[in-house]
Formats: C-alpha cells, sequence, structure tokens
C-alpha cells in the first residue's frame, strides 16, 4: 500500500508545530546555519578511475556530480567513494578482472587522498578521523566496497580491502555473487544460494571479526535476513529507499525495516529517482528519453535502458555512461524546459522517505545517501553542490538541528563506532 504526504503527516513526531511554520526566507536562513554546523555525510559516490589523474581529477570542478569543488559549494563533509564491480562470471578469470578493477579504484582514492589533493581532502577509516579531518578544514573520504565479487574465492581478500580502508561492503550486486543472491532475482524467481552461500556466511563474520560495516543495499530479502541472523554487529543500507512507498526491489519492505529497528543498524535513504518513485520517475525519463534519442541520432549514439547497460562489462559501462553524460549536457536546455510539462522526482519525494523511515522505526536509524555518478540524483539534489537543499526540506517539515545532525552523519558515525567495538571484543576472544 502506497501511503500520500498527507498520511504521513498525520503519523510524523515533529517539534515544529504547523502554527509556528516558517517563511520560505527563514527556512532558507535557518537551513544554511544548521547544515554549516552538522557533520554532512553521503555514503554512495560512484567514481571512475579516469577522474583520478595528474590532467584531471576531484580538484576540478569535472561533469561528475561529485568533486572538490561541488562538495564545497555544496557543504558536504564527507563522500563515500566507492570500489564498485559488476557482476561477471563466477570463474577464476572473472575472480581475477574483478580483483584487477577493485585494486585500480582503492588505488586511486589513495592518490587523490595522498598525492593529487592531500591539503583538501584526507582519506579516514573511523569517526575520530573525520572529525579530526574537519577541524583540519578538509574534505573527508571513506570507502565503500560495492560488491564482494572482487573477493573471489579467498576470503582473505576481505582483510586486505579492509586494509586499504574499505569500512563497508555488500555481499551482492546486479546479479548473484559467489557469496550471496542479489535482489536482481525478483525478476524471475531464480536464486543461487537461497541467500547466502557457505562463504558468504563466513564472510559476514569476518567483516564483523574486522569491524567492516556490512551493507545490504544490492542482496536479496532472504540473504539480508540471513545477515541480520548472523552478524553480531548492526548492519546498513548504504543507499535504499523505503518499499512501502516505491515498490521496488531495490528499496527495503517494513518486515525488514523493523530488522534494523531491532539490531540498531541504519538505512541511509538513496536519492535515486526510480526508486523514490517509479511512476513519476518513468514519466519524466520516457519523455527524456524521446529527446535524447533524437539527439543521439544526430551524434552517432545509442541509448540503452538502464538493464542493457548493467549486461555490459565495466569496462564497456564506463565508457556508456561517459559518452551518455556527454550527449545528456548537450541537451541540457531542452531538458530543463522538459521538467515544466513532465516535473521529475525532487527533493521533496525523496525526503518523504526520510519521514516514512522516521515513522516506522526511529530517527536514529536514518541517514542520506545520493548514489551520484551511479544513477542517482533527483531534481533539486543532482549534485553534491546541492547538499544544502535536503537540509533546507528537513527545516521546512519540522525537524530540528539535532535530527537533522543525526540524519545527515551522526547516526552513520554511530554505527561505524559499533561496529569497531564489536570488532575489538571478537579480536580478543
Amino acid at each position: 500500500m502506497k501511503l500520500t504526504l498527507t498520511g504521513l503527516v498525520t503519523i510524523l513526531i515533529v517539534q515544529v508545530s504547523f502554527s509556528q511554520k516558517l517563511t520560505e526566507s527563514e527556512i532558507n536562513e535557518k537551513a544554511s546555519i544548521i547544515h554549516k554546523k552538522v557533520i554532512t555525510i553521503d555514503t554512495h559516490n560512484d567514481i571512475n578511475i579516469k577522474n583520478f589523474t595528474e590532467e584531471k581529477n576531484y580538484t576540478q570542478n569535472l561533469d561528475t556530480q561529485v568533486n572538490l569543488p561541488k562538495m564545497i559549494n555544496g557543504g558536504l563533509d564527507v563522500s563515500w567513494l566507492i570500489v564498485y564491480t559488476g557482476q561477471g562470471d563466477l570463474t577464476t578469470e572473472g575472480y581475477k578482472e574483478a580483483y584487477e578493477n577493485a585494486i585500480l579504484k582503492f588505488e586511486a582514492i589513495h592518490k587523490l587522498t595522498e598525492e593529487l589533493a592531500p591539503n583538501e581532502m584526507g582519506l579516514a577509516t573511523n569517526s575520530e578521523e573525520v572529525r579530526s579531518l574537519l577541524k583540519q578544514g578538509k574534505k573527508v573520504a571513506m570507502i565503500g566496497v560495492e560488491n564482494a565479487y572482487p573477493v573471489g574465492e579467498d576470503l582473505a581478500n576481505i582483510e586486505k580491502f579492509y586494509n586499504l580502508g574499505a569500512r563497508y561492503m555488500s555481499l551482492s550486486h546486479n546479479g548473484h555473487s559467489q557469496l550471496s543472491d542479489s535482489n536482481t532475482g525478483e525478476e524471475d524467481n531464480v536464486w543461487l544460494h537461497n541467500g547466502l552461500s557457505e562463504e558468504g556466511k563466513k564472510a559476514v563474520l569476518e567483516m564483523n571479526r574486522l569491524g567492516m560495516m556490512i551493507d545490504v543495499s544490492h542482496p536479496s530479502k532472504e540473504a539480508i535476513k540471513q545477515m541480520f541472523e548472523l552478524s553480531k554487529a548492526p548492519l546498513i543500507a548504504s543507499h535504499s529507499s523505503t518499499r512501502a512507498l516505491c515498490d521496488h526491489s531495490r528499496n527495503l519492505d517494513d518486515e525488514l525495516l523493523m530488522l534494523f529497528k531491532k539490531h540498531g543498524g541504519v538505512v541511509q535513504t538513496v536519492a535515486f529517482s526510480s526508486y523514490v518513485n517509479t511512476e513519476k520517475h518513468n514519466a519524466y525519463n520516457d519523455a527524456k528519453m524521446e529527446l535524447l534519442k533524437k539527439h543521439a541520432k544526430q551524434n552517432s549514439f545509442t541509448v540503452l535502458e538502464r538493464d542493457s547497460v548493467h549486461k555490459l562489462d565495466h569496462k564497456a559501462q564506463e565508457q556508456y555512461y561517459e559518452a551518455y553524460q556527454k550527449l545528456e549536457n548537450k541537451v541540457k536546455p531542452e531538458l530543463e524546459q522538459l521538467k515544466k510539462t513532465v516535473p521529475p522526482v525532487n527533493v521533496a519525494d525523496y525526503v518523504d522517505h526520510i519521514d516514512y523511515l522516521v515513522s516506522k522505526i526511529g530517527l536514529d536509524h536514518v541517514g542520506i545517501s545520493s548514489d551520484f555518478d551511479g544513477g542517482g540524483g533527483i531534481e533539486g539534489w543532482n549534485d553534491a553542490s546541492e547538499s544544502l537543499n535536503v537540509t533546507k526540506e528537513l527545516v521546512r517539515r519540522g525537524y530540528t538541528e539535532k535530527q537533522i545532525a543525526k540524519l545527515w552523519g551522526e547516526n552513520l558515525l554511530r554505527v561505524l563506532d559499533e561496529v569497531e567495538a564489536v570488532a575489538q571484543k571478537l579480536q580478543k576472544v
């Protein structure tokens, strides 16, 4: 059942009465003050290693949705940069190629923080380092691994990734990995492990031992439930929204949400248009695709459906997205005109999900993420420079500074601390 915003408002506990509604000017002023004071963390930003060279890197205002100038302009303090590998064949050759891809991305992130921009950005591996780097006036990079496919058949690679700075990892992506079934199994009801494989269960315990957060944003529902049963530490969903408002397999239903409440984890609400409001997304996307396809023919480019892009190997995916971005930039004025007649998913739609999560599992278990440069972005928060708009919408709905601080970062840092504490106990045994 889908809930309307009107229905949501009636069940929310807010700190400001509607009789005290702020003017737009007051909202902007209050939000700006809060945004500067709180630690703002986005837990999922994909990277392309081509943007980590001497000639082209994050110190420049690239076409990427996340880079240092955009983070500065938008007051975004911490970006979790993602070591992503698309799902390939479960073979020795496949694992080898996936591992090499992962290492290249780890190396790119280290190069950014150690060679390209050491005075502007530092790499953090715990909450203390985050706070220390921010006090030094630097932006912060953290590392998440999206898809444990590069681990291959050697679980010792999990510790290698941890030592390279990874502080969360998901056990699958789009397609079943050697460790876990993916949410994509819902399409044809074909499963490889009926949840986690035996090695996947061992991987959960190894991540607990090391102090690496377990990310459940892509695995299947059965796999997620098994992870909750096995894990001695809280779990996170690094970039997921709620299925009650948008019935997509990438979103979490109420049964899974209650497990986050029970076990103390955090759901990082994702600003991915089709996971926020599929119907609204599809209407705008269909109109947008018509426009892009018309221009694509003139530029000898073929616009693919998202499912078709996922079937490409990771190198082909990167090449496709790079060409797609160029085309989209070229027709930007026409796209702005289109939005006037077919409105895209926006920040208000996104915060509806935050509202629902807060009402369902409590404010302490909700956070914020974008999936920028990996398909994420909505009208009003389409790159890091627009991050203040999320805070404005939260203020508009009556969230206090303390509550906004928890949503933007404190909840996630608390879970990271709790996962580390569990690891310390396990390592003493």
